[in-house]
């Protein structure tokens, strides 16, 4: 019998590597292929380039004696004094602390309240209730502060509901709207009522994506709701937590206008006084002039920029993306 010759059998062949990357087409074939769609966005660029990066560019009358009657290659250039001018205001200082006082309170109570309705509404069973409640919190948001302030006042002012109740029980009027020492927690109550829906509609959005398999398999290893809450739920949000932290960051010294200026008469101009005020009464109506004005909203955005720089840096190191990638 002829000796059969054995031997082993062939080794799985690995698949072929790739010897070349994809080429990359040149700039002309990818406007060729995707002009459609650089199309379409050719309305949201000339948006932006006109009511953006063209007012913008004014913000060089901040180093300039600009006056508005001159021409405005004849206006004097003056470098720094309109900031110089700023910083030495007396009612700056104060104006800048009631703005971080007033920010502070809005990161510290109303964001987080945002994300506690956002997981209330999330563990709501019935579609019908959750879509009832989702109603009721996000409506205000539409109001103008104009209508806030006048709620407020009907329900919390002298003459108010509130007022009105304690006194039919032997109390005394409520005095909260026009009580210096209360205003913070006042506009932390308007706050609440008007923004916290719009960040509970952000964090329900988040809570939407995250996979509904990852529940049930932590029920089935017998996680009770608050493990499941706290290992599957906020880890699944904490992406845009981190985001719009960033942002609430970024426009800290952006508290608003009409808030404060209808409440200025009762509340008065000291606890009322912010920057975007400031700004009003020196430049807008005041004396100062435009270029005063243009300085103190430089100052803002630069002051913005380099605190969503620095709070995404930090959110690089503890291992979060942030508002963008590292490169």
């Amino acid at each position: 019998m002829a000796a059969l010759q054995t031997s082993a059998p062939p080794a799985a062949e690995k698949p072929a590597k790739r010897t070349s990357l994809r080429r990359r087409r040149s700039i002309g074939q990818r406007l060729r292929h995707d002009w459609p769609l650089l199309l379409m966005t050719l309305p949201a660029l000339a948006q932006l380039a006109v009511f953006f990066y063209w007012p913008s560019s004014w913000n060089i009358i901040a180093f300039m004696d600009y006056k508005t009657y001159r021409p405005f290659w004849e206006n004097q250039f003056v470098g720094v004094d309109w900031f110089l001018r700023l910083f030495d205001n007396p009612y700056f200082l104060p104006a800048l602390l009631n703005t971080l006082k007033y920010s502070f309170a809005n990161l510290l109570f109303l964001f987080p309240l945002s994300i506690v309705l956002a997981l209330l509404m999330h563990s709501v069973v019935s579609t019908k209730l959750r879509s009832v409640f989702q109603s009721i919190v996000y409506l205000p948001y539409f109001f103008s502060w104009v209508l806030v302030v006048t709620v407020f006042v009907q329900v919390l002012g002298s003459d108010g509901l509130v007022s009105n109740w304690l006194l039919g029980f032997g109390g005394e009027r409520l005095d909260i709207m026009s009580d210096p020492s209360t205003f913070t927690f006042l506009a932390w109550l308007q706050w609440a009522w008007k923004d916290a829906g719009w960040g509970m509609i952000i964090f329900l959005a988040a809570l939407a994506s995250i996979n509904p398999s990852l529940y049930e398999a932590a029920a089935v290893d017998g996680a009770n709701r608050w493990r499941r809450m706290w290992h599957i739920t906020l880890p699944g949000i904490r992406p845009v937590i981190v985001l719009l932290l960033i942002l609430h960051i970024g426009g800290i010294l952006n508290v608003g206008f009409e808030q404060y200026q209808l409440q200025r008469d009762a509340i008065g101009y000291q606890t009322t006084e912010v920057l975007d005020t400031f700004v009003y009464y020196r430049s807008v109506i005041g004396t100062e002039g435009p270029s005063f004005g243009t300085a103190a909203g430089l100052f803002k955005g630069v002051i913005g920029l380099v605190l969503v720089l620095v709070a995404n840096n930090v959110a690089h190191r503890l291992g979060e993306q942030g508002i963008y990638q590292k490169s």
